[in-house]
């Protein structure tokens, strides 16, 4: 696919990198050429330095042969624009990041009016993420498939756990656990799951299953698998906003400090059944006095990651239960991972992973669709969900019968509303939704055969 996409900001560079990994030809815009040129010193990519909301700027970039364009800028306004001149001069599907909470209102419209592709709000989708764990804590990231009937539930194995020295096999057996083991990240390495795999304290396993099969299994394992009851959020900002509407009727109490008082005041007057605390986050004093020890939960939404990690750390030292920590920049996510804080969220990279799943799925071949796909591990392990075709090669052949590659897993098959977690007798029928798990980028599915 022919791509372009303005704004080289950090969800810029991430995209022009994976894109162009992914083997499409990627033109990058930008108004700062610094930033352009950092872009293509990284990446093999073409760079323009000029404003991406002009047409001349636009077919300088080649709009007229591009198949999509990307508009992720800091301006909501000139993301929109440069999807309207893209639609009017160019035969190209438009996806623009929208940040501002009037906008998100009006996404559906402006999606339908302007005929965008996709409208993307980096912060909504931070929030639904914060949302899924605190309703799911043993948790550190859920996945969705197949329209929600598949999960992909991510989680540590703490000191107690009773996986700890059983193998992948041994556990599925003793447990009788209806889910399927899927990855296992210990340390800097990753792997594919096998039966022999022996669980170890500290590694952060995947699993797949449906909902209520994944709560089931956490209750075996004696993991706390039902949501929390109250939350006490730091920082009254967009995401915070957000999560207040997300959460409004689940029956999770939310407590919220913020050190702003006009934005305490709209929160309080928005949502009555929000407490609302006026007070600065980082005096621990006033976290013991509203009870971060009693929390189930705790979620920092500072605007700096360093205090945002930093009051997760002491709210982990007093004993919170849930902690939830906001970063702005992965560039440092394993030395935060060393701290055991839960669940990170980072909306700039949900931006670039929701995006590049659209991406791929555009990607269209003979046999499969590539419906979904998932970052399980960053540069390591993706989940792939295809929808399969009539042309597909592996319809109608047992699984045991098909050689796959090293390093593939088919984690489950859905067809109509049955969730088939596989085993060596199933197969694959046109219409399938398969989930993979693999060590590569997967196209068609296909390509899991040798």
């Amino acid at each position: 696919m022919n791509v372009i996409i303005v704004g080289c900001g950090r969800v810029g560079r991430t995209l022009a990198e994976k894109l162009n990994n992914d083997g499409n030809d990627v033109t990058v815009i930008d108004m700062s050429a610094e930033k352009v040129e950092k872009v293509i010193n990284r990446c093999d990519v073409m760079g323009i330095v000029g404003n991406g909301a002009t047409y001349t700027v636009q077919r300088e970039a080649g709009i007229d042969k591009a198949d999509l364009l990307i508009a992720v800028t800091n301006s909501d306004e000139l993301n929109l624009l440069c999807c309207i001149i893209a639609q009017k001069e160019g035969n190209c599907q438009t996806v623009a990041r929208v940040k501002n909470p009037e906008y998100s209102a009006d996404a559906s419209y402006l999606k339908e009016e302007l005929n965008l592709a996709m409208v993307i709000n980096p912060e909504y989708e931070a929030a639904e993420e914060i949302a899924r764990v605190l309703r799911f804590p043993s948790a550190i990231k859920i996945e969705p498939f197949a329209k929600g009937k598949v999960e992909l539930v991510k989680f540590k194995l703490q000191k107690d756990s009773p996986a700890i020295g059983l193998s992948v096999k041994e556990l599925v057996t003793k447990y009788r656990l209806d889910a399927l083991v899927c990855t296992i990240e210990r340390g800097e390495e990753a792997y594919i799951a096998s039966g022999n795999f022996v669980f170890a304290e500290k590694d952060v396993v995947s699993i797949v299953a449906t909902p209520k099969n994944a709560n089931e299994f956490f209750k075996k394992l004696h993991s706390k698998g039902h949501s929390v009851k109250n939350a006490l959020v730091v920082g009254g900002g967009v995401i915070a906003h957000y999560l207040c509407e997300i959460l409004s009727r689940s029956g999770i109490g939310l407590k919220i400090v913020e050190k702003n008082k006009t934005v305490c005041e709209e929160i309080a007057e928005e949502w009555e059944d929000v407490d609302v605390i006026h007070g600065d986050a980082s005096d621990h004093d006033l976290l013991l006095e509203e009870g971060v020890t009693r929390a189930d939960a705790f979620v920092a939404l500072a605007d700096l990651d360093e205090e945002n990690i930093l009051l997760s750390v002491f709210a982990k030292g007093v004993g919170c239960g849930k902690l939830v920590t906001k970063i702005n920049r992965m560039d440092y996510a394993n030395v935060i991972n060393q701290l055991d804080l839960d669940t990170l969220v980072c909306p700039r990279a949900i931006t670039a992973d929701t995006i590049l799943r659209y991406v791929r799925a555009r990607k269209n071949t003979s046999g499969s669709n590539v419906e979904t796909l998932h970052n399980l591990i960053p540069g390591k392990v993706e989940a792939s969900e295809f929808l399969v075709r009539e042309t597909s090669p592996i319809i109608g052949v047992p699984l045991y019968q098909l050689k796959f590659k090293k390093s593939v897993l088919i984690a489950s098959i859905t067809r109509s509303k049955e969730v088939i977690l596989p085993r060596g007798q199933d197969v694959i029928l046109a219409g399938d939704s398969v989930v993979v798990i693999s060590s590569f980028p997967l196209h068609d599915i296909a390509e899991v055969l040798k």
